[in-house]
């Protein structure tokens, strides 16, 4: 799949007479012996000039304030910030722009520049911001960005990084999610044209329920149940008592009619709860599935210490979570405007958390191909109800999540993130498992 900034009113590339002069080819002059070559996307100022490859897209500029913000904050979080004002731009793929972007970003940081190419590029950069006139106090942070308080990862802060994210109204999440509103990972098990991502959600919601064996009548907890796909899935095709937690009013609201809808009273509780406050182990089952990274680092060992103590002995926990294999947290980008004081870490810093607990490990299962062709989905719904969208929350948001798919696809595509279920077991006395000798999954 292609991922185009197709939007009616979205710019159409438009040719320039390339002018020594212009500030196209005077920000070309400072940025190409950086990349020890020509630049990765072609790039169109403010004053109508281009440079750059005429056959790649195209990186507009629309103002010298998409210029202060990126001296202010270099890297993902200036480009991000001008990106969602609509100071910055992209006239062609964007998904191929990104490529190109990391490409050369990576070429860049693996080839070596003397300390004195390094330092005549600066010097030739500011020299030429002096002459843009771009220099000066950076513009405010988008209306966007999050702007959370208090120490890190206390119940309070969570709260509210959690409704910054989650917040954003049911109906908007509804144009992007399939019908399970399901805002995780898929497991695809088919290539077929008419197989969907609401296909591929439902045999998740199967997968999860058979790896932790859940049975008719068992005690089912779900931490971090977002829409509550899951929760209503173990209750209505396996027969589960369930408890499911949030900390989202809207998610809690959500849910709660859909089990007056199916009838599911008394067989499924939704509650506004932190996972540290859930009080009424032990649970036969847990499962956590991409609430994990919201945790923290240091709250980690309470996370899974918690699973462990609710889980009654030979009772299963599964965690689906993403991992980050290079930076560790989420990013700048990720970080700023989608989901604060979010943390990933390579998949095995976390199998040694769940460990640490005395749970025992039995499977570690990668997804993340998987991941790729769900936020493609995700993508494709979205640009089809981008009017929808911006009606609803704002050109702004629209664009923030917009950035945020597409970096997604591609950080999956790149292997720069991934995505895992870690299903492990809590032993019975003498070192029992429990755990049947041939998978059932």
């Amino acid at each position: 799949m292609t991922l185009t900034d197709d939007r009616p009113h979205a710019p159409s590339p438009s040719p320039a007479p390339p002018r020594p002069g212009g500030v196209a080819a005077r920000l070309a002059a400072v940025a190409e012996p950086l990349f020890g070559r020509q630049l990765p996307v072609r790039l169109k100022a403010w004053d109508g000039t281009m440079a750059g490859p005429a056959d790649a897209p195209t990186v507009v500029l629309r103002e010298p304030a998409a210029l202060r913000r990126l001296v202010r904050h270099p890297g993902e979080l200036g480009l991000a910030q001008a990106y969602v004002t609509g100071e910055l731009d992209v006239e062609g793929d964007l998904l191929d722009a990104f490529r190109r972007v990391w490409s050369a970003a990576r070429a860049l940081a693996g080839g070596r520049r003397s300390a004195a190419s390094v330092t005549a590029v600066a010097r030739n950069g500011i020299t030429t911001a002096f002459g843009l006139g771009v220099l000066g106090l950076p513009p405010e942070p988008p209306v966007s960005q999050a702007r959370l308080r208090g120490r890190l990862h206390t119940k309070s802060r969570d709260r509210s990084a959690i409704e910054h994210h989650y917040n954003l109204s049911n109906d908007f999440y509804s144009l992007i999610l399939d019908p399970h509103m399901a805002y995780s990972c898929g497991y695809w098990t088919s290539s077929e044209p008419d197989y969907t991502v609401e296909d591929s959600q439902r045999d998740k919601l199967d997968l999860v329920c058979r790896k932790l064996g859940i049975k008719p009548g068992g005690r089912h907890l779900d931490i971090g149940c977002g829409w509550g796909s899951l929760s209503l899935h173990a209750a209505e095709q396996f027969g589960a008592q369930v408890v499911g937690v949030t900390i989202s009013s809207e998610q809690k609201a959500f849910v709660d009619e859909r089990i007056r809808e199916r009838g599911l009273e008394g067989r499924v509780e939704i509650r506004i709860q932190d996972y540290r406050e859930v009080p009424d182990g032990p649970f036969d089952t847990i499962s956590s599935i991409e609430m994990g990274e919201h945790v923290g680092e240091k709250n980690y060992p309470t996370f899974t210490g918690q699973i462990e103590r609710l889980l009654k002995p030979g009772g299963r926990a599964l965690i689906q979570q993403m991992s980050r294999t290079t930076r560790p947290g989420g990013g700048p980008f990720i970080e700023a405007f989608i989901a604060p004081d979010m943390h990933m870490r390579p998949v095995g810093r976390t199998v040694e958390f769940i460990e640490q607990t005395g749970l025992e490990v039995r499977d570690v299962h990668s997804l993340r191909e998987h991941y790729v062709r769900t936020v493609n989905a995700w993508y494709d719904t979205f640009e089809a109800n981008w009017d929808r969208v911006v009606a609803l929350v704002g050109e702004e948001v629209g664009r923030v999540w917009r950035l945020y798919l597409v970096g997604g696809a591609l950080a999956f595509e790149e292997g720069r993130m991934g995505v895992d279920q870690i299903l492990a077991v809590k032993p019975m006395a003498a070192g029992g498992s429990g755990m049947p000798p041939v998978r059932e999954w």
